[in-house]
């Protein structure tokens, strides 16, 4: 019983050292790349998170409007050919400088970066 317990213990240490295992670095960030869908709907929450009314929706185009009072932001989200997904917060209203920077770093966190 000893032998074959043992000879089991073996056979399984022999069959994992075959198995591969690859090291990623520390710090190395691997990340798939993002959807259309959950890109699109971080923007529009991220514009939400920084207190703007969204006034348009259109995920057929790529917009997101939003407002807080008069100043007027917009996001446009885009395919690329790569697969991968742009998006771009502008305003052009300059009373909040920093306005565009918050609503980039919710997205960022929305998404996961």
């Amino acid at each position: 019983m000893r032998l074959l317990l043992l000879a089991a213990a073996c056979g399984v240490l022999v069959a994992l050292s075959a198995c591969p295992y690859y090291a990623v670095p520390a710090g190395t960030v691997v990340m798939t790349p993002a959807s259309y869908d959950r890109s699109f709907a971080a923007a529009a929450g991220a514009m939400r998170d920084e207190g703007l009314a969204i006034t348009v929706q259109d995920p057929a185009n790529g917009t997101v409007v939003g407002n807080f009072g008069s100043v007027i932001v917009t996001a446009g989200v885009r395919q690329q050919a790569d697969g991968s997904v742009q998006v771009r917060f502008d305003s052009s209203d300059a009373r909040d400088p920093t306005l565009l920077q918050r609503i980039s770093r919710s997205y960022d966190r929305r998404m996961g970066r």
